[in-house]
């Protein structure tokens, strides 16, 4: 009775603004708060949720290979009491057997929601504008969402209020920076950038980071000198110089990036209780020593636990009315 009537308020009285998450852009600051809120306490009784989502099951559609994401939506989904199948789509690639139109439509008659992985973001759009079903965002080439979400959940676990809070970026301005800039700018928590020359993030999504910003009193700044980015930062966050699908620029970008390790010296900028953090996985000496990974103040595996509890809330949240 419990269980059910659990599963009863969060369908009442717990709604986001969305039917499926694409881009961060697409979650409005209610819609943040309450996925906090919902991750914090699935987290903290996840026996409540056992059956919140029995007879759902998942479609999840990954180009690039995967650990946590994978494994954090089919144990999430499997913990709510749904299903999840994998569909392996490294070879062929997604649209180049059958349109992308084509597996949407056959997917909303057998299965209620689809997580997707892909290389290009326009899959995910295309996928989400031929299904009746909700699609999740679970990596593209501009946007990584659901990463971000246990990001920010992390932080809020570790600072409480978000507003106000500074948190530094160094690396690749890539799709891990573009939604760490707008869930950033929506929470108001200031968000610092440091790439390279021509590595920036992309001009179109740093001009709405900071449009959002501009209305919660938070700032967006880009840099080239990661000191000057770092600076009084209460968190850290790195990510790989080399994206999957950039290997053939590997040995360019460690040469463009290493002025750009996070190390000690470059952690001694920051907030005297700065933490460290990092998507993983890690190029280990690379764009971070093991002498900041290992150390008390990196919270890169609550991070990764914490995509266990984030995604699990959104799944609650977008597929409890989805029907086949």
């Amino acid at each position: 009775m419990a269980v059910m009537t659990m599963a009863t308020t969060i369908k009442k009285m717990e709604t986001l603004s969305v039917r499926s998450l694409l881009a961060d852009s697409d979650l409005t600051l209610d819609d943040l708060k309450l996925l906090f809120d919902l991750s914090e306490r699935v987290k903290a009784t996840p026996g409540e949720y056992a059956h919140a989502l029995r007879g759902k099951q998942l479609a999840m559609i990954f180009e690039k290979p995967s650990l946590r994401t994978r494994t954090t939506f089919e144990v999430g989904i499997t913990s709510l009491g749904g299903f999840a199948v994998y569909l392996e789509h490294t070879k062929p690639r997604l649209g180049e057997r059958e349109a992308i139109k084509d597996i949407a439509r056959n997917l909303e008659r057998w299965v209620h929601g689809i997580v997707a992985r892909t290389f290009v973001h326009e899959s995910v759009l295309e996928l989400s504008a031929n299904a009746s079903i909700p699609v999740i965002n679970a990596l593209t080439d501009l946007y990584h969402p659901c990463q971000v979400l246990a990001d920010f959940f992390t932080l809020h676990e570790k600072f409480g209020d978000l507003k106000g809070l500074k948190l530094a970026f160094v690396g690749d301005g890539n799709n891990v920076c573009h939604s760490l800039m707008i869930q950033g700018a929506k929470l108001g928590a200031s968000v610092h950038v440091a790439t390279p020359p021509g590595y920036e993030p992309k001009p179109e999504i740093l001009e709405t980071a900071r449009a959002l910003a501009a209305e919660t009193g938070a700032s967006i700044e880009t840099f080239h000198d990661p000191i000057q980015a770092v600076a009084g930062a209460n968190a850290v966050y790195t990510d790989v110089w080399t994206s999957m699908g950039q290997e053939f620029a590997a040995h360019l970008r460690n040469q463009v990036f290493a002025p750009y390790r996070v190390t000690k010296e470059l952690m001694a900028a920051a907030d005297s209780g700065a933490l460290f953090m990092h998507c993983l996985p890690a190029h280990r000496g690379q764009e971070v020593t093991d002498e900041v990974v290992d150390s008390p103040q990196s919270v890169v595996y609550d991070q990764a636990e914490n995509r266990l509890h984030a995604q699990k809330a959104l799944m609650l949240l977008l597929l409890r009315d989805a029907h086949v």
